[in-house]
């Protein structure tokens, strides 16, 4: 139900530093100056929809992404409703049910590796460099990891 181009368009979230996650959106095309939105997700199908509570507003004041702190994504899924108001017009409804092994609409932006050691020795003319794969909210699998060295010479 709602008016055709209403409903927000463009939603992505990122996960950040393990447990933070901003979701983001643009507003509808035909959307009145006046219409607000509402996001609303769960982690499973059996709880209630819990409401943003600290939200990004564009210079007009409308909600376009919601700030999220102490996330964690049960069971690798997520659904997010995403509904609005404005006056003389029914707003679309965004619903979206993600799966974040094979979605593309949550994004985790990693911390760097940790524990990074390096041990040079003149002798054999090399350096050994270990590390810890990064702190993930859902990634558990060390195979997932590829990294890339960046050697300087000073």
């Amino acid at each position: 139900a709602g008016m055709n181009g209403t409903a927000i368009e463009n939603f992505v979230c990122v996960i950040f530093n393990v447990s933070f996650m901003n979701c983001t959106w643009h507003v509808g095309r035909t959307a009145s100056g006046d219409t607000q939105y509402f996001l609303y997700w769960k982690t499973s199908k059996e709880e209630d929809f819990t409401g943003c509570q600290n939200y990004i507003k564009d210079n007009s004041g409308r909600h376009t992404g919601c700030r999220f702190q102490n996330v964690t994504i049960k069971n690798k899924r997520a659904y997010f409703l995403v509904n609005g108001s404005g006056s003389g017009q029914n707003i679309q409804s965004y619903e979206e049910k993600i799966i974040l092994i094979s979605d593309y609409i949550i994004v985790e932006k990693l911390t760097p590796p940790l524990n990074v050691t390096v041990n040079c020795s003149e002798a054999s003319h090399g350096c050994e460099i270990r590390w810890q794969p990064p702190r993930t909210s859902h990634v558990k699998i060390q195979a997932c990891f590829k990294y890339e060295i960046v050697i300087e010479n000073k």
